[in-house]
């Protein structure tokens, strides 16, 4: 599929959409300035990207420092699994203090998604949980919490509506509520260019 398939927004900062490198067709890396340091990232798979069936998106980080070293030894880097974004789940919020005492505090952190096998990473996510359960107060630390995700769908399906509702028409003999495909794009441009602005707009009330 031509085009940018995922987008990422570090706390505070613009949508990145453009990988910095495709090690393959379905891997993609990402290398975020850690100059203004944040705390979280959000992963999120654009509007009209459908992963392939029984296929999920992994996350995986590491820092530039960590990949150099690596690289140096003749080595493969280390990148630690966050999680993953699919099909009903297709955004999510990961933790990574980036910029912080020795994450990427002297570079950039990394950033991987691969589209993978859901079976090969359903495994893996439930191992994860398993270890922020045993952690006091860890439980959530990387991911929203239901209600969050549920304020931020809200939000922007709200914002859709509010756009999208002034270009309805019918159409057909049943008089069918149709929107142009073209508004659909003109929302997105503009939901886009909000984002970048003012990445945490979605997460404020509004009428």
């Amino acid at each position: 599929m031509s085009g940018p398939l995922f987008g990422i927004v570090p706390t505070g900062q613009p949508l990145l959409t453009e990988p910095t490198s495709a090690p393959s067709e379905t891997s993609f890396l990402y290398s975020i300035p850690t100059a203004r340091p944040f705390s979280h990232i959000t992963v999120v798979i654009l509007p009209g990207v459908i992963l392939p069936p029984d296929m999920v998106a992994a996350i995986y980080f590491a820092t530039t420092t960590d990949v150099t070293a690596a690289a140096a030894k003749g080595q493969p880097p280390h990148f630690k699994f966050l999680g993953a974004v699919g099909a009903g789940k297709e955004s999510a919020v990961f933790k990574i203090n980036a910029g912080t005492a020795g994450v990427g505090d002297a570079g950039n952190v990394m950033i991987g998604i691969s589209a993978e096998p859901a079976e090969a990473v359903v495994p893996r996510l439930q191992e994860l949980s398993a270890i922020r359960s045993a952690i006091p107060g860890g439980t959530s630390a990387s991911q929203p919490s239901s209600k969050n995700t549920l304020h931020l769908a809200q939000n922007i399906i709200k914002n859709a509506f509010n756009f999208l509702a002034s270009f309805s028409g019918t159409a057909g003999p049943g008089g069918v509520e149709v929107v142009p495909l073209k508004a659909f794009e003109e929302w997105w441009k503009k939901f886009e260019s909000r984002v970048r602005s003012d990445p945490s707009f979605l997460e404020k009330n509004e009428d």
